[in-house]
């Protein structure tokens, strides 16, 4: 057979094939069609595509389909705060209650000057490795300060300074992957009434001596606070605020006497500074001293210093 035959043939029946896909193809295209609700896409605008995984959804589309399909609570967005939890209550018709920004809080104060009993560490540089390994600091519930919540923040919002890690609030948008790789499970996400919140920088909640004994600024149980201050609590040896008599217009000022019979500076206020506190500090030099944050490792769903 001629070749140009064999080629028209083969040219032909090329595109018999691709016009026979191409029905196929649309046949299918409107036979499995699946309609998509068009507030999904309006709720997905309306998200800040941050993809961070802390509303506990893989990303933001998931967690459009939850809001739109299934009735999920529209203020778990915590990068886009209430702003966002307004414009998908409007969306959908929902009426948003009065919500806070979540931010990462780190329950532990002690800088290395602080901390007694230390061991040289020659492992892997990781949090996670170093966890494993007894005696490497004597305070089993602190910082371990290798920097795996670092790695893991894609905000630039948190540091690890002598030791302790640090948040950075001006940066912090809430999205908790700090909180996640944490293996001692010290950084908790907390809805900060305000901008100044004060916390507890300790979660050690053994005896007072065992404190002392490794750590020059750990809660000793002594429960001077709540002698003073309603607001406070013990559990166990350990000293919490009960945030939710924590009202956000709140003086600091109220908060003294406790801070006044605090022994050991374990209550700090975290959070970005008020124009006071900024007033207040422009003569002076500012120490070296580490403020970190606030909660327990035990119940995310409580409330605790």
């Amino acid at each position: 057979m001629d070749l140009s035959v064999i080629a028209i043939l083969a040219a032909g029946t090329m595109a018999v094939l691709a016009v026979g896909m191409a029905l196929v193809l649309g046949w299918a295209n409107v036979a499995f069609h699946v309609e998509v609700d068009p507030r999904i896409e309006a709720a997905i605008d309306i998200l800040p595509a941050a993809n961070c995984g802390g509303c506990g959804y893989v990303g933001c589309n998931e967690y459009a389909e939850a809001v739109v399909l299934n009735g999920e609570d529209v203020t778990k967005c915590t990068v886009g705060g209430s702003a966002v939890a307004a414009d998908l209550g409007q969306l959908l018709g929902v009426e948003v209650e009065e919500t806070w920004p979540y931010r990462a809080v780190v329950h532990c104060g002690a800088t290395y000057e602080d901390r007694l009993g230390r061991m040289p560490y020659n492992g892997e540089p990781t949090c996670a490795a170093a966890n494993v390994i007894s005696g490497i600091q004597g305070c089993t519930y602190g910082c371990l300060g290798f920097g795996d919540c670092v790695t893991a923040c894609d905000y630039d919002a948190i540091h690890v300074v002598d030791g302790v890690a640090v948040v950075d609030y001006d940066k912090c948008t809430g999205c908790g992957a700090c909180a996640r790789v944490c293996p001692r499970n010290i950084i908790t996400m907390v809805p900060f009434k305000s901008e100044h919140m004060l916390v507890v920088t300790c979660c050690n909640e053994d005896k007072g001596k065992d404190v002392t004994a490794v750590c020059k600024v750990g809660c000793i149980g002594c429960s001077a606070c709540t002698r003073v201050d309603d607001r406070f609590h013990m559990e166990g040896n350990l000293a919490q605020i009960s945030y939710e008599d924590y009202d956000p217009s709140t003086l600091e000022d109220s908060f003294a006497p406790a801070l006044d019979k605090c022994p050991r500076e374990s209550l700090v206020f975290v959070g970005k500074p008020t124009e006071a506190d900024l007033a207040n500090l422009a003569d002076v030099e500012v120490p070296d001293r580490v403020e970190a944050d606030f909660k327990t490792t035990v119940d995310d769903t409580e409330w605790r210093g």
